[in-house]
């Protein structure tokens, strides 16, 4: 599965956002920015993304998510000052 591919399923499915994939095998890293995500818990917005990613799961072309970050832009904005 290509990055690009993942990015680009991810950003269909939640509005807005921005995606970081790094892809190793059939393991991926990810961060998600998006705005969908104001008011949610970190596991809401987790649900989020391996919603997104369920058919790529289903078939096998993904195996697992090593690393997950999902931040709103504002809390993306304080993560890149610190």
């Amino acid at each position: 599965m290509q990055s690009e591919d993942i990015k680009a399923l991810i950003e269909a499915s939640i509005p807005d956002s921005q995606v970081q994939v790094g892809v190793q095998g059939d393991h991926i890293n990810l961060v998600v920015i998006s705005p969908a995500f104001a008011g949610l818990s970190i596991v809401k917005k987790q649900q989020l993304v391996y919603a997104a990613l369920a058919g790529l799961f289903a078939d096998g072309r993904v195996h697992a998510v090593d690393y997950m970050k999902t931040f709103t832009p504002e809390e993306w904005q304080q993560q890149q000052q610190q």
